[in-house]
């Protein structure tokens, strides 16, 4: 995400960077809400998609979980991070406690970002907002074995405000449909929770962890 549209969005003071990009620092507020209540917590900047692709982003997860001996972890993905935070439940759903989905892609097993995007866009008769380039990590399909993942508890929450909603309404029908594991809810903020709504964000994230 751009500084640009970080500031656009924030309710907090207005961030800069030498690149012009958040990278991880979207969660600085996140992570301060969770540690200031005893939570170990991680918030890694993904390889650019440039130079890596989705299993590359899921294997860069994995490695952090290993390295640092980490069980019974929340897992939160954002928007693309819907697609990593799948990959990792296939890969080691013994560590997770649960999956929180952050207005966030929810992947049927041989789906792409791409896939999901064209989708929820070709249903409606609206605009494209600020999509991404079509990069390795967004148009590799997912491959994972859905009965490894379905044992994990999940929690929803849609961005009502979001300009995704075409492509998360898609998320919300695939859980009303499946029900079973699934929490849903609703914020009425942007697709950056984290900067426009930040102090509610933040009870969703601690409840989810409580």
């Amino acid at each position: 995400m751009s500084t640009s549209t970080w500031n656009r969005l924030t309710v907090g003071e207005p961030v800069h960077t030498k690149d012009g990009l958040m990278g991880g620092r979207i969660w600085d507020g996140p992570v301060s809400a969770l540690q200031a209540h005893n939570h170990r917590v991680f918030a890694p900047t993904l390889a650019d998609e440039s130079i890596s692709s989705l299993t590359g982003n899921i294997g860069q997860i994995c490695t952090l979980i290993r390295e640092n001996d980490l069980e019974d972890i929340i897992l939160v993905g954002h928007s693309y991070g819907g697609m990593v935070i799948t990959g990792v439940a296939d890969r080691m759903p013994e560590r997770i406690r649960r999956l929180v989905y952050l207005d966030a892609a929810v992947p049927d097993p041989g789906q792409s970002l791409y896939d999901i995007l064209n989708l929820g866009f070709s249903s409606t008769t609206g605009s494209r907002p600020g999509l991404p380039e079509p990069a390795r990590p967004y148009v590799e399909k997912l491959q994972y074995d859905p009965e490894k993942t379905a044992r994990v508890p999940k929690t929803y929450i849609l961005c009502t405000k979001s300009e995704f909603a075409a492509v998360t309404s898609i998320a919300r029908d695939k859980i009303a449909a499946g029900k079973k594991g699934w929490t849903y809810l609703e914020l009425p903020s942007s697709h950056v929770p984290m900067a426009d709504m930040p102090d509610r964000f933040n009870r969703l994230l601690l409840d989810a962890a409580g």
